[in-house]
C-alpha cells in the first residue's frame, strides 16, 4: 500500500501573476474617464486583464507611466492567479476566487478586484498576503 504524504516547503516567491476575465469592464476609470468598453484599462487582452504585481513594491509590471485607474471589475471564479519566483517559474497556481490582496480597495468577496493604481503603476494600500494560496480549494 502507499500512503501520500503532503510536505510543505518554503519557497521565495517574487511576483503574483493574475488572468481575470472581467464581466464588466465598464465598472473601470482610466485617467478619471469611464472605461465603458474597456479599451482604455492597459494590459487588456481579449476579454482577460492580465496582469503581474511585484509582491514586495506593489507596482504592476509593464504599466504605462503616467496612465492612472480605479477598478472594481467582477471577475468571480473566471481567474488564474499564480505565484512566481524570481527567475519567473511558477511556484503554485489556483484557478478560483478573486484573492483578497488584489481588493485593496474595499471587500470584494471573492469575486471583485478593487483597486486605484498610480501613474507609476503601484497599487493603493498594497499588502501582500499569501495565504489564499495555502491549502486546497474549496
Amino acid at each position: 500500500m502507499i500512503f501520500n504524504i503532503k510536505t510543505t516547503q518554503q519557497v521565495p516567491v517574487t511576483h503574483l501573476k493574475a488572468e481575470c476575465g472581467v464581466r464588466y469592464w465598464e465598472d473601470g476609470e482610466v485617467n478619471g474617464v469611464e472605461d465603458t468598453n474597456g479599451n482604455l484599462i492597459p494590459l487588456r487582452h481579449g476579454d482577460v486583464w492580465r496582469i503581474s504585481v511585484d509582491l514586495e513594491t506593489g507596482v504592476i509590471e509593464n504599466w504605462p507611466q503616467g496612465i492612472t485607474a480605479s477598478v472594481h471589475y467582477k471577475v468571480c471564479e473566471d481567474g488564474t492567479y499564480s505565484l512566481v519566483d524570481a527567475n519567473g517559474n511558477e511556484v503554485t497556481k489556483r484557478n478560483w476566487y478573486v484573492p483578497p490582496m488584489l481588493s485593496p480597495g474595499g471587500d470584494g468577496y471573492g469575486d471583485y478586484v478593487i483597486m486605484k493604481i498610480d501613474g507609476t503603476g503601484k497599487i493603493s494600500d498594497w499588502s501582500a498576503d499569501l495565504s489564499y494560496f495555502e491549502g486546497d480549494d474549496d
